[in-house]
């Protein structure tokens, strides 16, 4: 990363909040709606005060696409995650791919990267197929023909990334990661945006019940791997799981996986591989169903590649065939980032668009605002797929959509989500078509992840061949 400071450069305007807690209240109150607001108020690199004078600290937000490149890729070298919110993450979740840095993570990079391949993720794809028929065929007995999409969504994901990492044990997953992750996930936000926190060996409600929460989620973890070494495989599927192949990941330079990083990875991958497929498929889904257009575009590509309701289950090899599904999911993507927020720390200091960074500065970018940039998205809150056609996408900003990160830290699984994502769409397409007349706009907040705060309902139809 090189120094490009000068002492000329200003300081970046304050996002206006309290008195004595900046704009501690506003981020916890709606992170969402105040990063939005620092952007169209601020500009593109806003400082935010957190706490009371003396006793609080500042994050940098940079919200351009290019400044947005300069953190994550051009100079990821200098731009780190020893932000307060990465160091409570990685102490509620171990210190796996999505927490680790320097030789740790390039280390597991190299060991885990073999289980990413685009050859090895198509070969799931049978199993996504299988799992969304399911999820269609559970939609037959639907009370009322009304289906609430953001849980259904997250239990199939769950259910989808149990079954490729754990094999058979998916019941016992999906209920353990539903009962600890969200509530781990809010404690870790809170604690990393408090100017002040309590030690956590201090016996305190919170640290309690976090302790708990990360029990139960170990325990998982370390049931399945413990099977895995004694050579349990997924019993369908022409395969192994990842956890096997995770446990069994070895290299000359780098050795293999010890327990407890074991443990960190297959977590990392319960979080990571379920979260951007259901936030994409659940918010896919409700926007088509509020899209009648849309949704026919859709459902037409997927009958003529498919056969339309009966016709044959999609595979890998259907995804070029289905451009338009593909840029749904995009856009999608675009207005409901599955990670909303990603944090670094300066490690010296720079300047980004004009504005200076000082080194030891806590720095966000954020999809949920750059994908709103009025700059590069013309009417931004509008759900247009149109958006993605190879054309447009070769005249935009690199950065202007980066829902899976970027540079060297880019998301590994981010093929097998796109993969899951479309497959399990046309599924569902295929089988029904959707109305979302009677659901609202669906309350946000956000975590890790984003996160929904409210119910997407939509009414559900059997289609007839």
């Amino acid at each position: 990363m090189s120094v490009t400071t000068t002492r000329s450069a200003p300081r970046a305007p304050v996002v206006a909040g309290g008195p004595l807690l900046g704009s501690l209240a506003d981020l916890l109150r709606d992170p969402l709606a105040t990063y939005l607001r620092a952007r169209r108020e601020c500009g593109d690199v806003v400082r935010f005060r957190l706490g009371p004078p003396g006793l609080g600290r500042e994050i940098h937000g940079v919200f351009s696409p290019e400044g947005v490149q300069r953190v994550l890729a051009t100079e990821a070298s200098g731009y780190r995650k020893d932000t307060p919110f990465y160091q409570e993450v990685r102490e509620q979740i171990g210190n796996g791919l999505l927490t680790s840095q320097d030789a740790d993570y390039l280390r597991q990079r190299r060991l885990v990267q073999p289980l990413f391949t685009r050859h090895r993720v198509n070969g799931y794809a049978e199993e996504v197929a299988d799992e969304a028929a399911a999820l269609a065929e559970s939609w037959r007995t639907a009370p009322g023909g009304s289906v609430e999409l953001v849980g259904e969504m997250r239990r199939f994901a769950l259910q989808v990334v149990g079954r490729i990492l754990f094999g058979t044990d998916t019941e016992e997953a999906v209920a353990v990661v539903e009962r600890n992750l969200p509530p781990l996930q809010t404690l870790s936000l809170k604690r990393g945006l408090a100017p002040v926190k309590a030690p956590r060996t201090w016996p305190t409600p919170a640290n309690r019940r976090a302790a708990r929460y990360r029990a139960e989620l170990f325990g998982l973890c370390d049931r399945i791997i413990e099977s895995r070494r004694d050579g349990g495989t997924r019993a369908e599927g022409s395969g192994e799981d990842l956890a096997t192949l995770l446990v069994r990941a070895e290299t000359a330079e780098d050795g293999r996986f010890g327990q407890t990083e074991l443990r960190e990875q297959v977590l990392v991958f319960l979080l990571a591989g379920h979260e951007t497929t259901a936030t994409a498929l659940a918010f896919a889904l409700h926007l088509l169903a509020r899209h009648p257009e849309e949704r026919r575009r859709a459902r037409d590509e997927v009958d003529r590649v498919l056969g339309g309701p009966g016709g044959r289950a999609p595979t890998a090899e259907d995804m070029e065939a289905l451009p338009y599904l593909t840029m749904v999911v995009k856009e999608a993507m675009r207005l409901y980032p599955s990670a909303p927020i990603i944090g670094r720390r300066a490690g010296v200091g720079t300047e980004i668009d004009g504005v200076r960074i000082p080194a030891g500065a806590d720095v966000l970018v954020s999809p949920w605002v750059t994908h709103r940039h009025p700059d590069h998205w013309a009417d931004p809150e509008r759900f247009d797929p149109e958006r993605f056609t190879p054309e447009a996408e070769a005249v935009r900003p690199r950065y202007a959509w980066f829902p899976f990160g970027g540079g060297p830290r880019a998301c590994i699984g981010q093929h097998l989500s796109m993969l899951e994502s479309v497959l399990a769409l046309a599924v569902l397409l295929q089988t029904y078509d959707f109305d979302g007349a009677e659901g609202g706009d669906v309350p946000l907040g956000a975590a890790i992840t984003l996160i929904a705060k409210g119910p997407a309902w939509c009414r559900v139809t059997a289609r007839v061949g």
